[in-house]
């Protein structure tokens, strides 16, 4: 997907309502002194959202969020005012000699949580530059990975987003359930009926509803349904025939910057599906019904669980099937302000995240 180009820096209320007091606790608990914050250009979508910048500059910022004392931002003189209302400490720095020593002044020493994931065991949590981190690290500090601050304090939902994702749920499923049985319709009138049609109704209907969406919905006829990322485009489309599977894949939000919802329909054309499409039909639901069972059992029981085990239920029963070379993607992944949010996934295929899932992610 096109990335804008970033635009300024903006003034916000930085660290607006945020918990000092959780961080602490769960920084004594990853054995950390502070949260050393980073960014450049935006490559690192966790420091934006933690402290609730939504421009972005064009120069490298630090920010510590410490177990003891008052925060520190390192910012460059530039673009200082995009920190106005920090609530701690603001230094300047202007060269590339400042910042190091800036940065040896706030760190060296200490250990600090950055996004790291070692071995890229979850890429969405990598998001630091290897060259930074040894940066940090030449200047005395030791690193670990933030994996359960970005889980706590990033990837939960507000209860405003929970209820602009809920908004938006509830319109997108409707706006599939219309769309696959309008497909259905026409077929059964002779009408011709292509992979492209179906996502042009789609993208008219979001604009109706005042739905924002950052690409297209997947749309995929019989064999281009079992394609996760297929895109569809005019004059190399399929038409829908009778007997077909269809895929819809949509996503969108209530705004842009909200939480999505994102969600996967899947249809027959015809009056009555086949044996072997109502057998792997039962065995994804299946897999998906073990999947929250299991995420609900371990629930009441006040038990951890993490996203790979998750995967791990759902793979199984799929497996178990006589499907699981079949199934090579992830079994789900975290929504946020992203749609493949930083948060843990239910995956332990692509990657092995082993992050417990928490209330609120």
């Amino acid at each position: 997907m096109a990335r804008r180009e970033p635009g300024p820096a903006t003034s916000m209320t930085i660290l607006d309502g945020f918990d000092f007091a959780a961080l602490r606790d769960l920084l004594g608990k990853v054995g950390a002194d502070g949260w050393l914050l980073y960014d450049f250009r935006g490559i690192n979508p966790t420091a934006t959202r933690v402290l609730g910048i939504h421009g972005m500059g064009t120069r490298r910022f630090f920010v510590l969020l410490p177990r003891s004392g008052k925060p520190v931002a390192i910012a460059h003189r530039i673009e200082i005012t995009s920190f106005a209302g920090f609530p701690g400490d603001v230094r300047p720095y202007a060269s590339w000699r400042d910042l190091h020593e800036q940065l040896r002044a706030l760190v060296g020493g200490k250990t600090v949580a950055m996004e790291v994931s070692p071995g890229d065991a979850v890429p969405y949590l990598d998001r630091v530059p290897h060259g930074v981190i040894e940066l940090v690290e030449s200047v005395g500090a030791r690193v670990v990975s933030s994996g359960a601050l970005v889980t706590q304090f990033a990837a939960r939902w507000s209860a405003s987003e929970l209820a602009g994702h809920r908004r938006a749920a509830e319109t997108i499923a409707d706006i599939a359930v219309e769309s696959l049985r309008w497909a259905g319709v026409e077929l059964a009138r002779g009408v011709e009926v292509r992979e492209t049609t179906v996502q042009r109704r789609v993208m008219d209907a979001f604009k109706r509803a005042s739905l924002f969406t950052d690409h297209p919905p997947i749309v995929g006829f019989q064999p281009n349904s079992a394609d996760p990322h297929y895109e569809p485009y005019a004059g190399r489309d399929r038409r829908l025939e009778a007997g077909n599977v269809l895929l819809l894949d949509l996503w969108a939000g209530v705004a842009e910057g909200s939480v999505f919802a994102d969600q996967t329909w899947m249809a027959f054309a015809g009056r009555e599906a086949d044996a072997e499409v109502r057998t792997i039909w039962n065995s994804v639901r299946g897999a998906r019904d073990a999947a929250i069972n299991a995420l609900t059992d371990r629930w009441n029981r006040h038990e951890a669980v993490t996203g790979a085990a998750l995967d791990d239920v759902a793979r199984g029963v799929i497996r178990a099937a006589g499907y699981g070379d079949y199934f090579v993607h992830r079994t789900g992944h975290s929504i946020d302000r992203d749609l493949h949010g930083s948060g843990p996934h239910l995956d332990n295929f692509e990657t092995a995240d082993e992050r417990d899932l928490i209330p609120g992610v």
